[in-house]
């Protein structure tokens, strides 16, 4: 995998997304500093320069339908989730794409595909994963970084690159290796078998349920027979 480092970018997904065509397949794009970057449902990205790492991945895979999208996050929160495990910190996956240590979110991730017909054409891989950062601003609720945990210092370069060798994409090539990433990310989901209170964003309801796991198109499934996608749930924390 090629990493190219810039000290500064609007946003690396934006930057794979621009140049689709002339970056080959599993190039890596990262950035000491981000003015504007961006996470899930519209939301900024905020992290301090030179302390955490935020790059994007480009994969241009040669036989995914786009019925499977789902397995790329599947297997981007697995690879980061097991990284982090094998720092001896105890991580888990919060549906649909965030990790979390404890209750405090650790990283996050922003995944965009582009069509070729009924397949996957290209697919941008965005993860902001807090490494060294010690102060965060007002407006992240529940952040915590490695460092708090640890006291100790990440490099930037080398962290990424012994990062990069825990995502094994031959897992989406055939439906076989599709389907374990499916197994595994249902596999003690942050909250999963717990009695929580959730919000349902379409009618600002808040209301109890358990976790029961994630379909294979992504949508949450919870223990009353419900099922919510993106955008239609809230996590009260």
């Amino acid at each position: 995998m090629q990493i190219k480092w810039f000290d500064e970018l609007d946003s690396t997904n934006d930057e794979l997304l621009r140049g689709i065509s002339r970056y080959d397949n599993l190039s890596v794009v990262a950035a000491v500093r981000q003015t504007s970057g961006r996470g899930q449902r519209g939301n900024k990205w905020l992290s301090a320069p030179g302390d955490n790492l935020t790059f994007s991945i480009l994969l241009k895979p040669a036989d995914l339908p786009a019925t499977e999208f789902m397995s790329l996050t599947y297997l981007a929160t697995l690879s980061v989730k097991a990284w982090i495990c094998a720092q001896d910190v105890p991580a888990v996956v919060k549906w649909p794409n965030d990790i979390y240590v404890g209750r405090r979110k650790i990283c996050g991730m922003l995944v965009e595909n582009r069509l070729d017909g009924a397949r996957i054409g290209a697919s941008v891989m965005g993860i902001g994963l807090n490494l060294n950062q010690t102060v965060f601003p007002g407006e992240l609720v529940n952040p915590v970084s490695l460092k708090r945990i640890t006291h100790r210092d990440y490099p930037l370069r080398e962290t990424l690159e012994e990062l990069l060798g825990y995502f094994d994409f031959s897992a989406l090539e055939s439906p076989s290796g599709r389907t374990a990433l499916w197994q595994a990310y249902n596999q003690g989901l942050f909250q999963q078998g717990q009695a929580c209170r959730y919000r349902n964003l379409l009618t600002q309801e808040e209301f109890t349920a358990t976790i029961k796991g994630a379909t294979r198109e992504g949508r949450l499934l919870m223990n009353d027979g419900n099922s919510f996608s993106f955008k239609e749930i809230g996590y009260i924390l």
